[in-house]
């Protein structure tokens, strides 16, 4: 049986601070490193106030702070940031809020790479960010 995006989201998950096997994009091999859980983005999507934006970056940049380390995993981030939207979406579909979901849309907008892979599109994206005075 296919896990809900939320059995995903609240899946205990193995997470730490572990050196960075090897150099890839903006993380060097040795650093500290965050391999964050999906309830951890999600936990600190939920922080970011109504009508301001973070980057994929500047969260994992954040995330990373916040726990000791010095970079976040590039890979799992785009993992769970796509669990999150996926959730906070099935969330909307059972009935919640906008006020109930995690706002995902401030960190993703169209043109981040997660945001072409969601299974309901773009378009509630850009238009929640709108609402928030954000930039598509």
């Amino acid at each position: 049986m296919v896990k809900s995006w939320n059995d995903r989201l609240n899946t205990p998950g193995v997470n730490g601070v572990k050196p960075t096997p090897r150099t890839m994009g903006d993380v060097v091999e040795g650093q500290p490193m965050l391999v964050p859980t999906a309830r951890q983005v999600d936990d600190f999507i939920r922080t970011i106030p109504n009508g301001l934006e973070m980057d994929v970056h500047a969260l994992r940049t954040a995330l990373a702070i916040e726990h000791g380390a010095q970079v976040t995993c590039p890979v799992t981030i785009g993992y769970h940031l796509r669990t999150v939207a996926e959730a906070a979406n099935e969330d909307l579909e059972r009935g919640m809020t906008l006020n109930d979901i995690t706002p995902y849309w401030r960190v993703l907008d169209v043109n981040t790479p997660t945001t072409k892979k969601l299974s309901f599109g773009a378009e509630f994206v850009a238009v929640q960010r709108k609402r928030e005075g954000l930039k598509p």
